[in-house]
């Protein structure tokens, strides 16, 4: 079962880089609570009332006067890592969200090359990873996105996710600043969306992502700034399965705009703990940013779009059979290679986990 991200409380630590020279020094002797009143009014100096800022920032205001700078990014865009580490020291916020979930986080801590080897190469592991994550179907699915951000990666030689790195280094440079994680889990929403679609269009998705190979200049993700890149070219192929966009796209703005109204709350100043309004910055893609201020004064409903319904009768028949055709081919590749061939190929780890991850429930 699937766990609600409660990414309000979700928050992870501030970066750790001892090389980091921007926090204040404390004179020593200071008790906890004058630290706490000094660091404030060292961040109230540093904020900026009028920033300027890029023009993929957008204001919004919550119903207390908390303020929300919302930074429209593209994942694979250097200016927008500009853009996010700009409008962070303008404002000194109280918190940062940006557009990942828990089970993306690992991409905050990994250096670049890291990442670029990591986002190029799609093995054996990753593909039960996915399905052990997602089931079945969702996990393959999710593979085959993985492949359009692989392409993007190996035609710009340049890592996912570089402005949500950016947002980490950056909060952890701002006292009291907290960092939260404000999308929606990624198995929910990729169950959604294979649920959205009916076998035939899955089957015609799949190809689609299987056979993506257009070019791709970094001149292009610039171009994409008002929206992003590897959502647009999803977009570009889903365009034909309204469902897919709204599972994707449109309840993904509903569940960040939840999260960013959730950190855009009034926070206590010291040394009395008098509530002021928050000042927040969201990093999303570009493409979710008309989506969330659409989304900003309404009333909104985040546990209908984080139910899964179960799978169909059909569903079930083909993830079967699909199992069934994977413990065969193994079953006659061990047979074709003799006994002790044979017992050392089901010894060896990725098959082992493989017949671990298709292997069928405990019966009620």
């Amino acid at each position: 079962m699937d766990q609600d991200n409660t990414s309000e409380d979700e928050t992870v630590g501030p970066s750790e880089d001892p090389s980091e020279d921007e926090m204040p020094r404390l004179p020593p002797g200071l008790s906890e609570a004058e630290a706490a009143e000094v660091l404030w009014n060292v961040r109230a100096q540093r904020r900026q009332a009028s920033p300027d800022l890029p023009e993929t920032v957008t204001r919004l205001t919550a119903s207390d006067g908390s303020l929300l700078y919302l930074v429209g990014t593209a994942h694979f865009s250097d200016s927008s890592k500009q853009d996010v580490a700009m409008t962070i020291r303008a404002v000194q916020p109280d918190v940062v969200v940006v557009e990942l979930c828990q089970y993306r986080v690992s991409m905050l801590k990994m250096d670049e090359v890291t990442l670029l080897k990591e986002a190029k190469d799609i093995n054996l592991e990753k593909v039960q990873q996915a399905i052990k994550q997602n089931g079945l179907m969702s996990g393959l699915m999710q593979i085959l996105l993985l492949k359009v951000s692989a392409h993007i990666t190996e035609q710009l030689g340049m890592a996912p996710g570089g402005e949500f790195r950016e947002a980490f280094k950056e909060a952890g440079r701002v006292p009291f600043c907290k960092f939260h994680l404000g999308d929606r889990p990624i198995p929910v929403t990729f169950k959604r969306a294979i649920a959205a679609l009916s076998m035939w269009q899955k089957a015609r998705l799949a190809w689609g992502l299987c056979f993506l190979s257009d070019p791709i200049s970094k001149e292009d993700v610039e171009k994409c700034k008002q929206k992003d890149l590897l959502e647009q070219t999803m977009l570009e192929m889903i365009g034909e399965f309204p469902a897919l966009h709204q599972t994707i796209v449109a309840e993904r703005d509903i569940y960040l705009t939840h999260t960013l109204r959730q950190a855009a709350r009034c926070v206590e100043a010291p040394p009395n703990a008098q509530k002021v309004p928050a000042v927040v910055v969201g990093v999303v893609g570009m493409g979710h940013v008309p989506g969330i201020e659409k989304n900003w004064e309404k009333e909104l409903n985040i546990q209908e779009i984080m139910s899964v319904a179960p799978p169909s009768r059909l569903n079930r028949v083909m993830v079967t059979v699909m199992k069934g055709a994977v413990i065969g081919v193994v079953g006659y590749a061990c047979y074709r290679a003799g006994g002790s061939v044979g017992r050392a190929l089901l010894s060896l780890p990725s098959v082992k986990s493989l017949l671990e991850t298709i292997k069928p429930p405990p019966p009620a």
